[in-house]
């Protein structure tokens, strides 16, 4: 009956006292053990070096069981500088250096912060392109809630934001992959909240920026961009992963910043693998280029 009283097993009760004085000590000693803990309540295990596959593992795993839960099927990524900047933002920073330089006008650094600022003001048209970019993708699906294809940065500021920001403006859902950094960061405002993570393990980022990549779309930017641009490119040549078109925005940028004649004069490339991306101008070149990319193989990437 419910009412009845179920007899206790032994082993619900600790060792009584009165069989033993010291057995209260002995079993509260035991329980505060670090080895009594459940594995997965232990952070201490769970952060030593012995258990890295496993952080690998949920790093992955936490991602991707999301991802699928909302229908995510390919990706759009978008790669470039997180410094980069909207004009207004760009335009301000270089008023504020420049007034400071008024008051201290042989001021080395200062004179080279001006110049920085100058620059990023010409390069914040990527920012808008980028944002451009981004809607293109967002407006690609049936509706809002069409998730098909979705765009995917790594989460941050700059042409990530701009990225992200385009598909927000019109209601489409957008990924952002962050990453843990000795600094404190923090993630852009125009990612969807479900499909905001945050990883520990660079490697495990990039599985997850390819994982279900369609195209990448690289912007100007520095190590990081390069990175991440480098690695598909090697991964495409090397023929470890479907090839998909690889778009760089901004041809003058790119044509100074790498030069990919001169690595094929010196023979370290081949001819064919200066065909494995492609230089564009905007926004609006770079989504022709995939889609025909797509078109001429006879799989429309949007139908």
């Amino acid at each position: 009956m419910e009412n009845e009283k179920r007899v206790r097993f032994p082993w619900q009760d600790p060792k009584s006292s009165k069989e033993d004085p010291k057995a209260s000590e002995l079993i509260d000693r035991l329980v505060k053990s670090p080895t009594y803990k459940l594995a997965f309540q232990d952070s201490e295990f769970l952060e030593s070096s012995e258990a890295r596959g496993v952080r690998l593992e949920l790093d992955y795993l936490k991602a991707e069981l999301q991802i699928r839960r909302l229908g995510i099927e390919h990706t759009i990524v978008v790669f470039g500088s997180a410094r980069i900047v909207e004009p207004k933002t760009a335009i301000a920073r270089f008023n504020e250096v420049e007034e400071k330089l008024e008051k201290a006008p042989d001021d080395r650094v200062l004179l080279r912060e001006l110049y920085v600022a100058e620059r990023m003001i010409g390069k914040s048209i990527y920012y808008e392109d980028a944002r451009r970019f981004g809607r293109l993708v967002g407006e690609s699906g049936k509706n809002p809630d069409d998730c098909r294809i979705t765009v995917m940065t790594g989460g941050g500021p700059g042409i990530m934001e701009a990225a992200n920001r385009g598909s927000y403006d019109v209601g489409a859902k957008t990924i952002g992959l962050n990453i843990l950094l000795p600094h404190e960061q923090f993630p852009n405002p125009y990612i969807t909240p479900e499909l905001c993570f945050q990883f520990h393990y660079f490697a495990v980022r990039k599985m997850h920026f390819l994982n279900r990549a369609k195209a990448l779309v690289v912007y100007p930017g520095g190590f990081g961009t390069f990175d991440e641009l480098f690695e598909t490119l090697t991964l495409i040549q090397t023929e470890k992963t479907t090839p998909i078109p690889i778009v760089l925005v901004g041809k003058s940028f790119w044509e100074r910043a790498l030069n990919f004649a001169f690595l094929q004069e010196e023979g370290v490339i081949a001819a064919e693998d200066l065909e494995i991306f492609k230089f564009v101008d905007n926004a609006n070149e770079a989504w022709e280029y995939i889609l025909n990319w797509y078109k001429e193989k006879g799989m429309p990437l949007v139908q």
